[in-house]
């Protein structure tokens, strides 16, 4: 079977880049998708934004680190990941799903066409 994720957003907070124990990078962030979520009452589009966890490792963590900013746009390549734990305070067992980041990209700037020259 399959998983894999392909993710297009703008990164929604500032990257956390960590070293682990053994040495190797670890960089946490969050991306902000959209998607068509139908007409408001006004007829304008309505979008619904989702926030997913993203974590990178190694050289990927240190590119993400070094060359992404909050608000930028990247397009993230990559599998889920699901976590979990026995929560001590609330004695309940804990879920976490992220995308684990193999590839991280910078989605390419829209060419501006440019207007004719008044003459």
């Amino acid at each position: 079977m399959f998983n894999i994720v392909i993710l297009v957003g703008n990164v929604a907070t500032d990257i956390d880049v960590r070293a682990s124990q053994t040495g190797t990078f670890v960089a946490t962030f969050r991306l902000a998708t959209s998607s068509y979520a139908g007409k408001a009452e006004d007829g304008s589009r309505k979008e619904a934004t989702e926030f997913h966890n993203i974590v990178a490792f190694a050289k990927t963590a240190e590119f993400v680190g070094n060359h992404v900013k909050k608000g930028r746009a990247i397009v993230v390549t990559g599998h889920l990941r699901t976590s979990s734990w026995d929560d001590q305070a609330s004695g309940t067992r804990k879920y976490k799903t992220e995308v684990v980041a193999d590839r991280v990209e910078f989605v390419a700037a829209p060419q501006r066409k440019e207007e004719p020259a008044a003459a």
